[in-house]
């Protein structure tokens, strides 16, 4: 059987998708303006303005977010009476974390083993390329069907809620019959999959005091408070002894139903150290898709290099907390922060503060735009049944678009697979994953203009 012209489209576009993405990976796009700087991030939203430019959308626009930061939107008209889908990705990426780890430069895309590696690749500078792909194969093949809302975010990963505050500001701009949110992933490579549920979060700052200032530890130590010490007191406490979350008052006892993830792939896939344990109890997808999980990011305290023997009169920390679909995520900040300064031992002076938040969300896989990306992906892939599997990280305009737009149908689709490794040092993205995607998102699109 001769590939569908959708599909050769797509095979014939990859060079450029290639150039594309390289542009965009090169670009130090972290929205974190203290670390990185804003023009990074604006040479980057500039980049994806244009290139919406050159695919004929309309209206194009860098809106500038409550947050600091700019959201690129573009409106390409489809045929009169179709359906308007709007399709959204980010730009804006993680800091590299160790550059001295990553094999290559992280904001150099590079070829290596058969993926392409670079900070953003698959996480989602590869995810507005897909939507680019998909909407040149369509305008190849008869042109697009519908109506066509493009948003790509400039601080998803930080989590400061810009865009979502934005939507709610100009609620008619982002309205969409069904959404396509290409920040999400399969199962693993090859495996088509949909993203039924996303966990939630909080971002909770804590710092403890107990001195006026440092003290010498030969003369104090013993007697007087240590900062650090009953941190670490604070932080211990949020686990019990199998490492599960603990939180008081927090349930924490969910239970997945469906798609299971089997232990040794995961623990292949976290790069789990030989004799290491998984922590917690249950099935890991339950551990990873339907509870609880607290994650300390950072602690401010002296390095080891240069230590001094003294005892320390102040110490923070930054919390994750992740709570699965059910959970309100302002109710679990109120848990996470009584939790804190409750246990905080000694008497010492405890603060906390909520750095970010957003809330969880679960799709309606039943929906007719569901049964048309079953579809499409089951074709794009050769046959393969389309798998919903939950996802353990959080976006949280999901749920602001869900509550803005109750009758919208919401997709989550997209490049994150586990041999990505988002978030980490060497993310890397399968030309092939982007390619079979691409089609998938095509195809879906024209399935869903004659549903």
């Amino acid at each position: 059987m001769s590939p569908h012209p959708i599909a050769e489209t797509v095979a014939s576009l990859m060079p450029k998708a290639k150039a594309e993405l390289t542009e965009l990976v090169a670009f130090k796009s972290v929205a974190d303006f203290e670390q990185y700087p804003r023009s990074e991030s604006e040479a980057a939203a500039n980049w994806v303005a244009d290139a919406l430019r050159t695919e004929g959308f309309q209206d194009v626009a860098l809106l500038d977010t409550p947050d600091g930061t700019q959201s690129v939107y573009g409106f390409l008209p489809g045929p009169e009476g179709a359906p308007t889908v709007l399709l959204y990705a980010h730009y804006d990426v993680q800091p590299p974390l160790d550059e001295a780890g990553w094999a290559t430069p992280p904001f150099e895309l590079t070829e290596r083993d058969g993926r392409w590696f670079g900070r953003g690749s698959a996480d989602c500078k590869g995810g507005i390329v897909m939507h680019l792909l998909a909407l040149r194969a369509l305008k190849a093949n008869g042109g697009v069907p519908v109506h066509i809302k493009v948003i790509a975010e400039g601080s998803e990963e930080q989590g400061t809620g810009g865009l979502e505050r934005y939507a709610e500001e100009h609620p008619d701009l982002l309205r969409a019959d069904t959404i396509v949110v290409g920040d999400a992933g399969n199962f693993r490579v090859g495996l088509p999959t949909v993203t039924a549920t996303l966990r939630g979060m909080t971002l909770v700052r804590v710092q403890i005091d107990t001195l006026e200032g440092n003290l010498h530890s030969g003369q104090f130590g013993g007697a007087a408070p240590d900062a650090l010490g009953a941190l670490v007191r604070v932080l211990d406490s949020l686990r019990a002894e199998d490492g599960s979350t603990t939180v008081d008052g927090l349930d924490s006892d969910g239970v997945w139903e469906g798609l299971q993830y089997n232990e040794a792939d995961f623990r292949r896939d976290a790069k789990v150290l030989d004799g290491v344990g998984l922590i917690g109890e249950g099935s890991v997808a339950d551990r990873i898709w339907a509870r609880p999980a607290v994650t300390v990011l950072g602690i401010d305290c002296p390095p080891v290099v240069g230590a001094t023997p003294s005892v320390q009169a102040s110490a923070r920390a930054l919390i994750s907390l992740r709570v699965p679909p059910g959970v309100d995520a302002a109710a679990a900040t109120k848990l996470l922060r009584a939790h804190l300064e409750s246990r905080t031992p000694w008497g010492a002076r405890v603060s906390t503060e909520q750095i970010g938040q957003g809330q969880a969300f679960r799709a309606d896989t039943t929906s007719p735009a569901y049964e048309a990306m079953s579809g499409a992906l089951s074709e794009a892939y050769d046959g393969e049944k389309m798998q919903a599997a939950g996802m353990g990280g959080s976006i949280p305009l999901c749920n602001t678009l869900a509550a803005l737009y109750p009758e919208a149908e919401i997709l989550l689709i997209g490049l994150n697979e586990p041999e990505a490794q988002i978030h980490a040092v060497n993310e890397s993205v399968s030309p092939q994953e982007l390619e079979r995607m691409s089609v998938a998102e095509a195809l879906f699109l024209q399935r869903y203009a004659k549903s």
